[in-house]
C-alpha cells in the first residue's frame, strides 16, 4: 500500500504571502513546498519550521540543525519565475549549479530560479532540497 503524504498545515502568515502571489507563482511553490517537507521526512532531519524571513516562506531544521535555511518567493519583477534562496556564505547554489547546469538558472550564490511553467525537474528539485536540508550535517560527517 502507497501511503500518502501531506505536508502539515500552513502558518497563516505564510499563507497570507502564498495568497499574495499570482495563481501559477502559487501552484509552482506549493509543489516547491510539498518537495521540502518530503525530503525532510524522507532525510529524517527532524520536525521543519515553517516561517517568514524577510517576508517570504521559509523552511528550516531548527531542531535538529542539520540544514540550512531554504526561502522561496515569487517575485513582480521576474513574473514567469520563482526562486529558492538559500544562505550566500554557503557553497550551496555553487554545488546545485555543478550537479543541475541546465535545469536551473542561478543568481550569484543566493538564488535558484525556475519558470512557472511546464514541469519541475522533480529529481533535480529534490536533489538540491536535499543539499539544503543537510548541509550542516554533512559538512560536521567530513570533519
Amino acid at each position: 500500500m502507497v501511503k500518502c503524504f501531506a505536508p502539515p498545515d500552513m502558518p497563516a502568515a505564510v499563507q497570507a504571502v502564498f495568497a499574495s502571489y499570482p495563481p501559477l507563482a502559487q501552484a509552482r511553490l506549493h509543489a516547491l513546498r510539498r518537495v521540502v517537507f518530503e525530503e525532510a521526512a524522507r532525510l529524517d532531519v527532524g520536525a521543519l519550521e515553517e516561517t517568514l524571513k524577510w517576508g517570504e516562506p521559509a523552511y528550516l531544521t531548527a531542531s535538529s540543525k542539520a540544514g540550512s535555511t531554504i526561502r522561496m518567493a515569487w517575485k513582480e519583477k521576474h513574473p514567469n519565475s520563482c526562486s529558492l534562496f538559500f544562505n550566500c556564505q554557503s557553497d550551496l547554489v555553487l554545488r546545485m549549479s555543478e550537479a543541475f547546469p541546465s535545469e536551473f538558472q542561478y543568481t550569484g550564490n543566493r538564488a535558484v530560479t525556475m519558470p512557472l511553467h511546464g514541469d519541475l525537474p522533480d529529481f533535480a528539485a529534490r536533489a538540491i532540497v536535499s543539499m539544503a536540508l543537510t548541509y550542516h550535517r554533512d559538512r560536521a560527517a567530513k570533519r
